[in-house]
């Protein structure tokens, strides 16, 4: 199993697509989603992306923090 890395400060115009995207530059980015308001359905500004491979994912923190 890879790494669950939280993703924090998301803008409004931040998507799914466009965060496994950018994560996909370091490796196999299994999963992003972004949480959402259940009444609302806006964004609350943070995520989460599944990296397949922990060294992936530590070259993704390194780069992106």
């Amino acid at each position: 199993m890879g790494k669950k890395l939280y993703i924090g400060n998301l803008g409004p115009e931040a998507n799914e697509a466009r965060l496994k995207l950018l994560f996909s530059m370091f490796g196999t980015a299994e999963k992003a989603y972004i949480i959402s308001d259940k009444e609302t359905g806006l964004s609350k500004g943070y995520g989460f992306v599944v990296m397949s491979d922990d060294a992936q994912a530590q070259a993704a923190i390194k780069t992106l923090n």
